[in-house]
């Protein structure tokens, strides 16, 4: 296991990270299931956003399909303490999926895992998040499949999700509410 980041660092299942209630997690429990990794905010534009990725965590979940999100406060818009965070989610958009401890996503300080998926994927600043709810799908031997910008919304990776799992005709049921 190399959580540092290192060179050797080259699929989600080298890294762990810790969970919003303290516990350092091994992301290699994800190893078989396609993945994906948001940065996320309470306080942001596309927080609305976790509606959707709750609804993507439950038409797929059974298939094997999660979403990590690790919240993040470094665009000053995570004002909320981890407890308070999962409160948050769990209330307001009924999350399920699991949630970890914030991070720094960008610069010096960031997480291992967020350096390595940048240097896999570069966006609109390069390597660097340019705003929460950036998302990074990863396949079940943990490799970065695509990076997402933060106004992609969620339902629109439903059939790259649905491709990536083998299913077909899933989407009917993440059609929002009439």
């Amino acid at each position: 296991m190399d959580g540092s980041g290192s060179s050797r660092a080259r699929t989600l299942h080298s890294f762990s990270a810790t969970t919003l209630d303290g516990q350092e997690q091994d992301l290699s429990i994800y190893r078989g299931e396609l993945v994906l990794v948001v940065n996320t905010a309470s306080r942001c534009a596309f927080t609305r956003q976790f509606e959707d990725l709750q609804r993507l965590q439950l038409a797929y979940q059974d298939h094997g399909f999660t979403v990590l999100g690790f919240p993040s406060s470094q665009f000053l818009q995570e004002p909320l303490a981890d407890d308070e965070i999962i409160e948050f989610c769990r209330t307001s958009y009924d999350v399920t999926f699991p949630l970890f401890s914030k991070v720094d996503v960008n610069g010096p300080d960031a997480h291992p895992l967020w350096r390595w998926l940048t240097s896999q994927r570069g966006g609109i600043l390069g390597g660097r998040i340019s705003w929460n709810f950036t998302k990074f799908l990863l396949s079940g031997e943990g490799t970065l499949l695509r990076r997402y910008a933060p106004v992609v919304p969620p339902l629109r990776i439903a059939r790259r999700i649905e491709q990536e799992l083998g299913i077909t005709g899933g989407t009917a049921q993440l059609a929002p509410p009439r």
